[in-house]
C-alpha cells in the first residue's frame, strides 16, 4: 500500500518581559495536539531575542513530539505491542520559564 499525508505544524511565538512562549499545533485529520515551550533570559545573559525565539520553539516541538509518541505507544499497546523504553533528554542553554 501506498499513501502520502501531508501534516502541518503552526507554531506560534509571542516574548514578554524576557519570556518567551512558543505553542506549536499539529492537525492531523484525525486529530489535534498542542505543545508548548518558555524560554526565559537570565538576567546575567545578554537579552537576544533570537535565541529565545529558538529555545521555546524547540521546547515546543520537543513537547509535541513527546504528545505524539506517547499516541503511538497508546496505539501499538492497543494492538498488542509493547513501545520502547524512552530515555530522558535534558534541557539545554536557557532555564524553562516558571509557571
Amino acid at each position: 500500500m501506498t499513501r502520502t499525508l501531508e501534516w502541518k505544524v503552526d507554531l506560534v511565538l509571542s516574548e514578554e518581559d524576557g519570556t518567551t512562549r512558543a505553542r506549536a499545533m499539529l492537525e492531523t485529520g484525525s486529530g489535534r495536539l498542542t505543545g508548548r515551550g518558555t524560554a526565559r533570559c537570565s538576567p546575567a545573559d545578554a537579552d537576544i531575542p533570537k535565541i529565545g525565539d529558538e529555545l521555546a520553539a524547540a521546547r515546543a516541538m520537543r513537547d509535541l513530539s513527546g504528545q505524539l509518541m506517547r499516541v503511538a505507544d497508546r496505539d501499538l499497546e492497543a494492538m498488542g505491542a509493547a513501545p520502547p523504553a524512552q530515555p530522558s533528554v535534558p534541557d539545554t542553554g536557557w532555564s524553562p520559564a516558571a509557571g
